[in-house]
């Protein structure tokens, strides 16, 4: 049986391909890579921290977004909020894109995650990714103000200097919203 050169190469590249891949990611699990594969999201976040602190792979930051988006794009307040602080803060090859952090920080926001609430709240009121906007700005310092945590009082604290930038109809308005969304999410009320 002949074969040909022209068959060789695509098996050969394939190969190369396919080793490539299996040692890009050696270092990681391969209980933890089976599950980050089929489509496990809290694996999925997992991995993507592997590739992004370099711990038993590269460092690689783009693999790691890539890794978090997986997880974001179900839902996964951890992929979806790793994947917008990489996209806000960049770095190592990776491209800071303020529009995209604001989009996942917005995602992991409506699910009622504290951290990307006022992390929004702040975006919003620099500018940031989105047209400034003091209104939308203490909206999500409210909503994030209302969790107790570590951060509560540093929420709280930006959310009164914003307060001053709004005017008082602006106020009741955004108090309002806050009131409505806290009802729709009685879990979040429950951490007051």
């Amino acid at each position: 049986m002949k074969i040909r050169l022209t068959q060789l190469v695509p098996l050969a590249i394939f190969t190369v391909a396919l080793l490539s891949s299996a040692a890009q990611t050696a270092g990681i699990d391969a209980a933890l890579m089976a599950k980050a594969n089929a489509g496990d999201a809290a694996s999925e976040v997992l991995v993507g921290e592997s590739y992004a602190a370099g711990k038993g792979v590269a460092s690689d930051l783009k693999q790691a977004a890539a890794w978090y988006r997986k997880a974001a794009e179900q839902a996964n307040l951890a992929g979806e909020n790793h994947l917008a602080t990489l996209y806000r803060d960049g770095g190592k090859g990776f491209p800071r894109d303020m529009v995209q952090a604001t989009a996942w920080y917005r995602k992991a926001a409506e699910q009622g995650d504290t951290g990307a609430q006022g992390a929004l709240g702040v975006l919003y009121s620099y500018g940031q990714g989105v047209a400034q906007d003091y209104v939308e700005a203490y909206y999500w310092l409210d909503l994030a103000a209302h969790v107790k945590g570590p951060k509560q009082e540093q929420y709280a604290a930006n959310r009164q200097m914003i307060g001053q930038k709004i005017t008082a109809d602006e106020l009741e308005a955004v108090q309002e919203r806050v009131a409505q969304w806290l009802a729709a999410h009685p879990q979040a009320k429950a951490n007051e």
